[in-house]
C-alpha cells in the first residue's frame, strides 16, 4: 500500500469519532502533518488522532505503542503522544487508528536543536529514563538486535547514495559500519528502546528537546541503536556531552555499535530526504540536512 491510496479528511475522521468514540466528535479538528507512515490531526487542544495511510507495517506499530507507551510513558521526562483510544477497522476506514495525547513542539528536522548542553542533557535523561530492562513478552525487532541482520540494508543504502554523488566519503561510511558491525554484540538484558529516533521524531523547543513522538518501532534489545541518537540530533561539539551525562556509561563495544547505527539512520534519511530530487515519490527534503551533517561528524571523529 503506497502513500495516498487512502483518501483521509476531516470528514472521514470526523465519521469515524462518530461510530467509534462519539464523545470526542464534537471537538474541533485539523490536519497536523503527514507523515512517513502516518497522518496526524489535531483533535481539539489536547488531543490528536493518528491513522495509518502508507506502509501496510504502520497498523502493527500502531498498536503495539496502543499496547504498551501507556505504562511507559509517566517515567519518561520529555512528554510522548500516550494512546487515550484505539480505533479499529470498518468499512469506513479498514485499517487501526489511535488517539493520543498531543505533544506541542517542532519536528528538529525543521527546527533543530541549537542549545548543545540542554538538548545533550535533556536527550540524555531520557534515554537513561527509557533504557530499562523488558518485561517477557516485549516486542522484539531488528532494530534491538545485531548490525549483522542489517548488513545487506547497508550495502544497497550505501551503493545508491553513492552512486547519486550524495555522499562525498562512500569509504569512510563502510569503514564505520564494518568496524561496528565487528565491535562485541550486546549481552545484557534486553533494554526497551525507541528505535526510530531520527529528527522527524524529535521535537524542540527553545533550542532544546521539548518531546518524543512515533513509537512505533519500540522494542527491546541492544541500547546501541538509541545511542546513535547524539550523532544525528544534536548540534556539533555536543555529542560528548550526551555520553557523559547518560547512565550507565556505555562501553567501547556499545560505542562502536552506535556509531553503526548511525550512518546506517544517515543512509536512509539521504536516501529519503532527497528522494524528490532524484524523482522517487514520498521524498521528504528536510530529512537530508540533518543527515548530511550527521556523516559528516562520523567521517571527521575517531569515536
Amino acid at each position: 500500500m503506497g502513500h495516498g491510496e487512502i483518501d483521509i479528511d476531516a470528514g472521514l475522521i470526523r465519521a469515524l469519532l462518530r461510530e467509534q468514540h462519539p464523545d470526542l466528535a464534537g471537538q474541533p479538528l485539523r490536519l497536523g502533518a503527514r507523515g512517513w507512515d502516518n497522518q496526524l490531526w489535531r483533535l481539539g487542544d489536547d488531543l490528536a488522532v493518528r491513522l495509518p495511510w502508507a506502509t501496510e507495517s504502520a497498523d502493527e506499530l500502531l498498536r503495539k505503542e496502543h499496547a504498551w507507551l501507556p505504562a511507559l510513558a509517566p517515567h519518561l521526562p520529555l512528554p510522548t503522544p500516550v494512546p487515550q483510544r484505539l480505533g479499529e477497522p470498518c468499512e469506513r476506514f479498514p485499517r487501526p487508528w489511535i488517539v493520543t495525547t498531543w505533544v506541542p513542539g517542532e519536528p528538529a528536522d525543521r527546527a533543530p536543536a541549537t542549545n548543545g548542553i540542554g538538548a545533550a542533557d535533556s536527550l540524555a535523561a531520557f534515554l537513561t529514563a527509557l533504557h530499562r530492562p523488558a518485561p517477557a513478552g516485549a516486542p522484539a525487532g531488528l532494530r534491538g538486535g545485531p548490525l549483522a541482520d542489517l548488513a545487506e540494508g547497508f550495502d544497497r543504502h550505501l551503493a545508491t547514495a553513492d552512486g547519486l554523488g550524495l555522499i562525498p566519503e562512500p569509504d569512510a561510511v563502510r569503514a564505520i559500519w564494518e568496524d561496528a558491525a565487528a565491535a562485541p554484540a550486546w549481552d545484557g538484558p534486553a533494554l526497551w528502546i525507541h528505535g526510530d529516533l531520527h529528527p522527524a521524531n524529535v521535537l524542540t523547543a527553545g533550542g532544546t528537546f521539548c518531546g518524543v513522538i512515533d513509537f512505533g518501532e519500540l522494542c527491546a534489545g541492544d541500547p546501541a541503536c538509541d545511542l546513535a541518537a547524539p550523532w544525528v540530533l544534536l548540534p556539533d561539539g555536543a555529542v560528548d556531552r550526551f555520553y557523559g551525562a547518560y547512565r550507565p556509561t556505555p562501553d567501547a563495544a556499545t560505542l562502536r555499535r552506535a556509531r553503526g547505527w548511525a550512518v546506517l539512520r544517515a543512509l536512509v534519511c539521504i536516501l529519503i530526504g532527497d528522494a524528490g530530487v532524484h524523482g522517487r515519490p514520498g521524498g521528504k527534503p528536510s530529512w537530508g540536512p540533518p543527515a548530511h551533517a550527521t556523516l559528516r561528524r562520523l567521517t571527521t571523529t575517531t569515536g
